[in-house]
């Protein structure tokens, strides 16, 4: 079971480096399928972004502090 959650970290992290790769490589001009990888990693980073937003607001409105 652990080398399952390890191996599920792992994967994670090379979707997470290729994402940031392919935003590095896109801004120098690349290919238009890492335009696209680079497209949809900033759109996921940006829904990550709104939903912490919307989780703090719900979180400050209730008064509790995560704990």
């Amino acid at each position: 079971m652990e080398n399952m959650f390890v191996l599920v970290l792992l994967g994670v992290l090379a979707l997470v480096v290729g994402g940031c790769v392919c935003v590095v490589w896109a801004e120098r001009g690349g290919p238009r399928w890492v335009r696209a990888v680079a497209s949809a990693t900033l759109a996921a980073g940006e829904l990550l972004r709104q939903s912490d937003r919307s989780r703090r607001r719900s979180m400050s409105r209730t008064g509790g502090d995560g704990d």
